[in-house]
């Protein structure tokens, strides 16, 4: 009886204390799961919107239905079903995220492609199940990948492929699509400082507290066994998003398969750098730069953000950060 009274003091206890943390706390913070990864959102406020997080959840669930390969009802996977030169309409959303994914891949030379999907389903990073692919099943799907196989409207409005077997995946750029969505919902409903984490993908904007001082952001160790960070910068107003072979890898006969795929050999891009941040006005483009820069080498990887004023830090394969001259200019 005795623990029982206990127990429930205790309940009633952290209650009060939720519940005060919830009111006087000037940080609001909502959290779940989407694209098969986590969000944060941390909100300096004194207001409390109790239906914040459902406008929040619906934003990223339509981000879902949209771009998610996983998800065989999504708008994308009904894309990657038609046939060859079928015309199918796309949402101005999905136009705007096809449109940021042609510039870049244009940019990059083809280092960034979302038509890698048969081949990032064949080395098991996508929807469908990992085959160890053989060199003939690679040359093939070299065959049917390539963003210039895709015909757009001059608009974006809607898309024919060339072949009915190209597959379009979107996962390296749709959760810094799906951070600035969020963002533009919370100006929208007036705040004013917050941050917004997606998978590692991160937008800030004003600050953390009342003193003005800006919000400070992890950069990851790029090393699968560290966990904590190896760079804090401090951001207001603008998106990084970081890319790196240390998140999402497998080991096949003793060798480390990574999940960057080289749209020119249709293998795992074997490169000399260990993770790329980027920071960008948009999370949508950072997420896109930061994964191109994963498929070229150190020193590709610094001219084109140098040709393209992109403020990136590249980790080489000894740790050390390399500051692209945008970048110089801000964190160095």
């Amino acid at each position: 009886m005795r623990f029982l009274r206990y127990l429930i003091f205790v309940l009633i206890f952290s209650g009060i204390i939720a519940v005060f943390y919830r009111y006087l706390s000037p940080y609001r913070v909502i959290d779940g799961k989407i694209f098969g990864t986590y969000y944060q959102i941390k909100i300096l406020s004194d207001f409390h919107d109790d239906d914040l997080a459902n406008k929040i959840n619906r934003v990223l669930s339509d981000v879902n239905s949209q771009m998610s390969v996983f998800d065989k009802a999504s708008a994308i996977s009904q894309i990657n079903q038609a046939k060859a030169g079928e015309k199918m309409n796309l949402s101005p959303e999905l136009g705007k995220v096809m449109q940021a994914a042609a510039q870049v891949y244009q940019e990059s030379g083809g280092a960034f492609d979302v038509s890698l999907g048969i081949l990032i389903d064949l080395w098991g990073f996508g929807a469908g199940k990992h085959k160890n692919p053989e060199a003939a099943e690679i040359k093939e799907a070299l065959k049917i990948s390539g963003f210039d196989k895709i015909k757009f409207a001059a608009d974006y409005s809607w898309l024919k492929k060339e072949n009915s077997a190209t597959v379009i995946n979107l996962s390296a750029i749709a959760k810094g699509y799906g951070v600035d969505k969020v963002a533009e919902l919370l100006d929208a409903e007036g705040y004013e400082n917050y941050v917004i984490e997606i998978g590692g993908e991160v937008r800030a904007k004003g600050y953390r507290n009342n003193k003005g001082e800006p919000w400070n952001i992890g950069i990851n160790w790029p090393a699968s066994d560290k966990k904590d960070n190896i760079m804090i910068v401090s951001l207001s107003n603008v998106s990084v998003a970081t890319s790196g072979n240390y998140r999402n890898f497998y080991y096949e006969k003793g060798k480390k398969i990574a999940h960057t795929i080289s749209s020119k050999s249709g293998y795992p891009a074997e490169v000399d750098i260990l993770s790329a941040s980027v920071f960008h006005d948009s999370c949508m483009y950072a997420d896109a730069y930061a994964t191109a820069l994963m498929s070229m080498n150190l020193q590709e990887g610094l001219a084109f953000a140098d040709k393209y004023n992109i403020k990136a830090i590249i980790f080489d394969n000894e740790f050390k950060p390399h500051y692209s001259t945008a970048a110089q200019n801000v964190f160095e």
